[in-house]
Formats: C-alpha cells, sequence, structure tokens
C-alpha cells in the first residue's frame, strides 16, 4: 500500500508521515531531506544552486540514506550524519531552487518510486500524489496557516539547537509557498482525488488518527 501525503512547508506533514508510518509498520520515505540532502552538497562543493549541470555531476553517485535512532529518523550523505545541516537557515532558503530543476527532480523520483516499489510505505512531499506515486491507495493534502506553521517550525528549530526569529519563520515560509507552488517542474498543488486535512486546529494525535482511519476504511472497502 502507498500513502502519499503533501502539502507545503511546515504543514506537519514530515511528522505525521513518520507516526503513521510507524503505527502501520511501513516504510517512512522523507522526500524533503532527499533535497535539502542536494542542496547541502551544494554548498559544500560551492556550486550555484541553480547550475543544473554541476549539481548533477556530483548527485548521481551521491549515496543518500536513512537510519532510524531513538531521536528520530536520521539523514546520511555519503556517510556522513547531514541531519542538522539540511535543517540550517540556508538549507532552507535554497532547497526551493534546486529541487526545481528538472534533472534534479527526475533523479530523485526514480530513486523514490525505486523505495516505494517493493514496500508498503509513507512518503512525504510537495509532488508525490501527482508525480511521484500517482496511483497511490491514499493521498492527502495537509494545509496549515502561516502562522502556525512558523510556531510548529520555531518548535522544532529551538529543540535542534536553530535559534530563527518566528517572524523571520513566516517570512521564509510565506516565499517558500510561492516557489512551491509556482515553479515549472512538479508545482506544489493537491491531486484531484486527494483528501484535504487542515491541522491549524488539531493536536498531533488527531492528525494521525485521521488518517489511519481513513487507511482502515480504504482496506476495508478493498476487502469487500
Amino acid at each position: 500500500m502507498q500513502i502519499a501525503i503533501d502539502g507545503p512547508a511546515g504543514s506537519g506533514k514530515s511528522t505525521i508521515a513518520k507516526l503513521v508510518a510507524t503505527k502501520l509498520g511501513f516504510i517512512y520515505c522523507d522526500t524533503g531531506a532527499m533535497y535539502r540532502t542536494a542542496t547541502v552538497m551544494a554548498a559544500r562543493l560551492g556550486l550555484d544552486y541553480g547550475d543544473e549541470a554541476a549539481i548533477m555531476a556530483h548527485l548521481k553517485d551521491l549515496d543518500i540514506t536513512f537510519k532510524p535512532s531513538p531521536a528520530g529518523q536520521l539523514v546520511f550523505m555519503a556517510g556522513e550524519d547531514v541531519t542538522l545541516a539540511i535543517r540550517q537557515e540556508e538549507t532552507t532558503n535554497n532547497v526551493s531552487q534546486v529541487s526545481a530543476l528538472p534533472a534534479v527532480r527526475a533523479e530523485m523520483v526514480r530513486r523514490q518510486r525505486q523505495i516505494a516499489a517493493d514496500h508498503d510505505i509513507v512518503m512525504d512531499g510537495r509532488d508525490i500524489g501527482t508525480t511521484v506515486l500517482p496511483n497511490a491507495e491514499l493521498k492527502i493534502f495537509m494545509v496549515a496557516s502561516v502562522a502556525t506553521r512558523a510556531q510548529r517550525r520555531h518548535k522544532e528549530n529551538v529543540e535542534k539547537g536553530i535559534m530563527t526569529p518566528v517572524a523571520t519563520l513566516e517570512q521564509e515560509i510565506a516565499a517558500r509557498d510561492q516557489k512551491d507552488s509556482t515553479r515549472a517542474v512538479s508545482p506544489l498543488r493537491k491531486a484531484p482525488d486527494a483528501i484535504e486535512i487542515d491541522s491549524s486546529n488539531m493536536t498531533i494525535d488527531e492528525e494521525v488518527q485521521t488518517i489511519i482511519d481513513l487507511v482502515n476504511k480504504k482496506r476495508s472497502k478493498a476487502q469487500n
């Protein structure tokens, strides 16, 4: 079974996707972390974030892996733990440009489909239900107000020792929404058959249970 969870930056989709995957015993794939890792790679190599050829020259052989840990999922780039590096402000502010490059997206989509091919999976991102897994059995589109998303991101950042003011985060999230929804390749949009969940006033437990209930409904329907 494939579950696609899409939504704008800070809508809580990664947190929810991880919890849903854990409860169902599914594999979890954080597609945003993959694009962020490519952005960190470009920064480390001093590449222009818009230089598709240069980024692809290094990305095609770059090993990106995930490992579970008591503190949550860890992200590795060529064996190096970049879990914190991919959440730094420099990465956050430039990942939209890197992820908009057609060749980068094609490579990441290829990898993501490969991961999903042999497993029950929960995958979150911007274009999972529309591009990566268009035949997913359940598609969720998560939304929340900019203010709510900024507060959530601020809380996550503080826990990681990143002290960006809430006002700055609101500006960054609004700018990211604009970039993601207007890019030429696989823009952020709700799939026609996706179920929208506005999490602005929901607890994490309520969000997770809502999706679990939808999964159970799908399974029950399939059995009948």
